[in-house]
């Protein structure tokens, strides 16, 4: 700090300048020279700069030979106290070689005491360690007895545990070489021996559970039913109570907890179990995965191919419930067995069964013959549906083949309710059902909704329909059942439009059918015919009850199928076979009546006397149409009963005008004339009393029976007027005659003479009415040529 000041002014002295300055201060610091010495150069100026190096270097030689004479001092005092240093050194070394002396004296005894230390150190460490190796060997040998007496007593996971701890713990330290040896000979022998204990085992166990597989599939179908069971009891419990609340009766519905009795099934899988995890123990855990699964595959093969010597309806459950129990297995191995099976394994089990079991059902299915062995093997498909659901397996594909072969099974379904159906047809006697006690009412009448009303009637009753009706009803109720037994479970929920489908089809195809065969076969009377036309009508308000029937089975509430538009097919159809049934009673009726009546020889044309008693077939042809019309009052609505009574009267009428048309009628008189005309007065009478009596007149307040005898009745006036010419007269034929046709009365009055045909019949005295008359005759016969 001294010596800085005088520096400082020894270089302002001296004369540097500022450049010397910087340049110093460049050096001092370190700094690069490299930048000033180049732009020196490029200035041309290099000289200054190497002046002022020369400069600086020389100040630089100064202050060093400055530094050497301020530090000279004190390197000559260390230089003297290292002299002294040396002095002290040499007396130390004396005192240690004098030291040393007594210590080789005194350490001698000592050190032949520490040679006797060591050699006894030396063979304690030989004992010790020749006890370790003794307890290693023992300890070996201990676990070598206790895996032999695990192997004896068969507790091989044991006996793996003791092997394993020998290999992981003491086989490298053995130190007996004979031991090791042995030990590593046996170790394989014994792993190779438990392997083959244990795959015995478990092979025994893929017998036992195959075995087992049917009775656990059987258990489980149980259960499903028995659950399936309670449902639909559940459900028929609400329907009665949605039913008697829909007919004002105050029923209260409860849903009863009901508590499963059913126990959880039981198999034991301690075998699988254990041979799994020992083989994991050997280090064969993929081995043994794979024979597991390879062995469980052939099983399943075995299990899915059916039985020969039997039929499948007879086999199905044995071969449904073994599938279902080895499934149920399967999944209880997935779920405990930590990895002995995989999801993709279990899938492909699945998809494999599926697959074949489609195809046998499919097979067996086309070569069924019988709805009821349809029905058998599906509802128990149904159920296996139901029990494997529940463990997660999709059981869809499986239901689509029952779908699939639901036509199938109404096909066969419906030829067995033909056969039925036909049976009670060909068996029905068209005789009206004679009820005895209200049992049977309620089994044949409130059963199907027969009723005309809700009063009870008095015993015995005497209904309007035939045994064939309700009959009929149950057949096609069976057929109701059947269809939703079929469907019920399947792959779709909703299947009452299906259900209503195959009714209609029974009803149309079937019953329908059935009915037109009866109506137009041979040998069927007026009776018949009749009783076949009032069947028909009760049969048409059944389907009323078996919409409401088929929908209370698919669940459906009845209101749905009150909706207009809501009905079937069928009553249209049955309604038309009705008129036809009508129409072939009529043709019936019209066939007698011509017997009865044959005017052309029952009436004597040209007669010369007047007969005032009626004719005998007028007679009979009334109490014909008596006993006819009695008979449909009691079972034909009025409707119907005014068709026939309507039918019968206007084909007399059109057998009285096709009398005078006919050929074999030459000509009549005006006697023939009389007597036609009292025979319809008399039926006329009938008609009016039979129109009242029936209650018709008040049903159709502008109709009559006597209607229907208009054409005959205005031919028989036109013949008997005085004036038979006024026919041709447009307002008095509007009026009196509009049922009459111009070319019809033109070839009656040709064949009107009024007289006898008597060899003096022209010369016989007449009165001046007769003349008058038979001149009026005379004009509208020459005014219908001309007119024709």
């Amino acid at each position: 700090m001294d010596a800085k000041p005088p520096k400082r002014r020894t270089a302002i002295e001296n004369g540097e300048t500022g450049e010397d300055l910087v340049l110093a201060t460049l050096i001092g610091n370190g700094d690069d020279l490299g930048p000033l010495v180049r732009h020196a150069f490029e200035m041309g100026r290099p000289e200054p700069l190497v002046q002022q190096l020369k400069h600086l270097m020389k100040k630089k030689e100064v202050e060093i030979e400055e530094l050497c004479k301020t530090h000279y001092e004190e390197f000559i005092r260390a230089v003297d106290e290292l002299r002294g240093v040396l002095v002290d050194a040499e007396e130390l070394k004396s005192d240690l070689a004098s030291d040393n002396f007594r210590l080789q004296e005194v350490g001698s005894a000592l050190l032949l005491k520490l040679e006797e230390l060591l050699e006894s150190y030396s063979i304690k460490k030989s004992v010790t360690e020749a006890i370790k190796m003794s307890k290693i060997c023992i300890e070996v040998l201990q676990l070598c007895v206790k895996c032999n007496t695990h192997l004896s007593a068969g507790q091989f996971y044991l006996a793996l545990k003791a092997v394993d701890l020998i290999e992981k713990n003491y086989l490298k330290n053995i130190p007996v070489n004979k031991i090791k040896i042995v030990l590593e000979k046996a170790i394989p022998i014994i792993k190779a021996h438990v392997e083959k204990k244990v795959t015995t085992h478990f092979n025994e166990w893929l017998v036992h559970i195959r075995s087992s597989a049917k009775n656990i599939g059987q258990t489980a179908i149980g259960h499903a039913a028995s659950a399936r069971q309670r449902e639909e009891e559940t459900l028929e419990r609400q329907r009665k109570a949605e039913e008697m609340n829909m007919y004002g009766m105050e029923f209260v519905y409860t849903l009863d907890e009901e508590v499963s009795e059913e126990s959880p099934l039981k198999f034991d899988l301690t075998p699988l179990h254990r041979s799994y995890h020992i083989h994991a123990c050997l280090g064969l855990q993929e081995q043994f995965r794979e024979y597991y699964y390879k062995n469980r595959m052939l099983q399943l093969t075995s299990d899915l191919q059916i039985s020969s010597s039997q039929a499948f309806v007879e086999s199905h459950h044995v071969y449904l419930a073994q599938i279902a129990g080895y499934f149920i297995v399967e999944d209880r191995v997935l779920r405990t067995s930590g990895g002995l099976l995989s999801d993709e394994q279990v899938e492909t089990m699945w998809e494999t069964t599926v697959a074949k079991v489609t195809s046998v059902l499919e097979t067996q299915f086309s070569l069924m013959r019988s709805a009821t062995h349809l029905l058998l093997v599906k509802d128990y498909i149904t159920l296996l549906g139901a029990a494997l659901t529940q463990y997660g397996y999709k059981v869809g594909s499986i239901l689509e083949v029952l779908d699939k072969s639901r036509d199938k099974y109404h096909d066969l379904l419906l030829e067995e309710c033909r056969q039925q159906i036909s049976n009670i047809f060909s068996d029905d006697t068209c005789e009206q059902m004679v009820m005895k006690k209200d049992a049977d009412y309620e089994s044949n009448v409130l059963a199907f909704h027969l009723q005309a009303s809700d009063i009870m009637p008095a015993f015995p009753y005497i209904a309007p329909f035939s045994s064939m009706v309700p009959d009929s009803c149950r057949v096609v109720r069976s057929f109701i059942k059947g269809s939703v037994d079929y469907l019920s479970h399947g792959v779709n929920c909703n299947f009452y439009d299906t259900v209503r489908k195959y009714l209609d089809k029974l009803l149309i195809d079937v019953l329908n059918e059935v009915i037109i065969n009866k109506v137009h076969s041979t040998g069927l009377g007026e009776s018949q015919a009749m009783q076949i036309a009032a069947n028909i009508s009760y049969l048409e308000g059944a389907c009323d009850f078996f919409v409401q029937h088929a929908a209370q089975l698919c669940g459906i509430p009845v209101r749905a199928v009150e909706r207009p538009r809501a009905g079937l097919t069928a009553q249209a159809i049955l309604k038309t076979s009705r008129d036809e049934a009508y129409l072939a009673l009529l043709n019936l009726v019209h066939s007698k009546l011509e017997e009865f009546m044959a005017l052309t020889e029952n009436i004597n044309w040209t007669s010369e006397e007047l007969v005032q008693n009626k004719n005998d077939y007028m007679n009979e042809v009334v109490f014909y149409l008596e006993t006819l019309l009695s008979k449909a009052q009691q079972i034909l609505p009025l409707d119907a009963l005014y068709k026939v009574g309507s039918g019968a009267l206007e084909h007399i009428s059109n057998s009285i005008v096709a009398a005078f048309l006919s050929d074999s009628v030459k000509r009549f008189n005006a006697n023939a004339v009389i007597v036609i005309n009292n025979d319809l007065k008399m039926l006329e009478n009938f008609a009016d009393e039979r129109f009242e009596s029936t209650g018709l007149k008040e049903v159709y307040k502008d109709g009559s029976f006597r209607g229907c005898l208009i054409e005959a009745r205005q031919l028989i006036n036109l013949l008997s007027s005085s004036q038979p010419e006024n026919f041709m007269n447009p307002v008095i034929r509007q009026k009196n005659y509009n049922a009459l046709d111009y070319k019809k009365v033109g070839i009656i009055c040709d064949k009107f003479k009024d007289s006898a045909d008597g060899i003096f019949g022209s010369l016989s005295n007449r009165n001046t009415k007769t003349n008058s008359r038979k001149k009026s005759m005379d004009v509208l016969k020459k005014r219908l040529k001309d007119f024709n």
